[in-house]
């Protein structure tokens, strides 16, 4: 099944340029605002990396998600049954690869020190040949 072009998705014309530029924006802030204050621990924070990606590859035009989440970037742990931390901005680094009619935008979130800020930006756009998706099962 070919995904759904995006053209018909929004009010206003865009290409799919744009339109996959809006759909990075959207699964980034997803993760960033979701995930933001869980509990982590070196020991969970592979394993809820790997739920965030299951969960964002569900959705339309994705073709990779990689979260990368670093429980060392954070502050103090407690210990015993307080041995974890949240999750902060500082520790996600994520990247989103999504495709469609010919167009491929990857995205990236993850904090900058020298900005004190968790930037989301475009590192990738380009032209791609176009593949058939799989039909969901």
């Amino acid at each position: 099944m070919n995904s759904p072009r995006r053209r018909s998705l929004h009010r206003v014309p865009l290409s799919l340029r744009e339109a996959l530029l809006f759909e990075a924006g959207i699964k980034l802030g997803g993760i960033f605002h979701q995930y933001l204050g869980i509990p982590v621990s070196p020991r969970t924070a592979g394993p809820l990396a790997r739920s965030i990606e299951s969960a964002v590859e569900l959705q339309p035009f994705v073709d990779r998600v990689r979260v990368r989440i670093v429980p060392a970037r954070g502050g103090a742990m407690g210990r015993g049954r307080f041995g974890y931390r949240y999750v902060t901005a500082e520790m996600i680094d994520a990247v989103v690869t999504l495709s469609d009619g010919g167009v491929r935008v990857v995205a990236r979130l993850s904090y900058r020190a020298d900005l004190r800020y968790p930037l989301m930006r475009v590192e990738a756009l380009k032209s791609v040949p176009e593949k058939r998706r799989r039909s969901p099962t």
